[in-house]
């Protein structure tokens, strides 16, 4: 089995997780609390399998970047987990963090801002062994030659 096959197999996974938890939802008495978990955990596992498979070169494994897609299941599990995990809290009176009721604010920062903080850190570090190689661009060099060739 390919790396790629994998890659997609992690995303139907994820997809069905989150499909289940949507069906979950017609259950008499409506969804359990185990549903938003499936979200959770389908969610998850789309979001880092779309990356892997974007990163990843063909028949070429993910190198240095496993720990960042590991970093950002963490991130995503811990956050929202915690998110659910929190006791309602909203009201007047109630706290705020940066102007956030908490479980907002868990999820805004860690979810919008460390990984926003950390992907573009770690293409930078990685970008000669993930992104063009020589021969790449030598490919990419000759196709545009023979474009141009052919327009005249």
């Amino acid at each position: 089995m390919t790396q790629q096959t994998r890659d997609l197999l992690t995303i139907v996974l994820g997809a069905l997780l989150v499909g289940a938890a949507y069906l979950s939802a017609f259950l008499p008495g409506g969804a359990p609390t185990a549903a938003a978990w499936l979200m959770l955990a389908g969610m998850t596992l789309v979001l880092v399998g779309l990356m892997m498979l974007g990163a990843r070169r063909a028949g070429a494994r993910l190198g240095r970047l496993r720990w960042v897609f590991g970093f950002v299941v963490a991130i995503l599990m811990l956050c929202f987990g915690g998110a659910l995990m929190l006791a309602p809290s909203e009201g007047p009176g109630a706290l705020l963090i940066l102007g956030l009721p908490p479980r907002a604010a868990l999820v805004m920062i860690g979810v919008g801002v460390l990984p926003a903080l950390v992907l573009p850190v770690a293409y930078a570090i990685t970008f000669d062994d993930q992104t063009l190689r020589p021969d790449d661009l030598a490919s990419i060099r000759r196709a545009a030659e023979a474009v141009r060739e052919r327009e005249g």
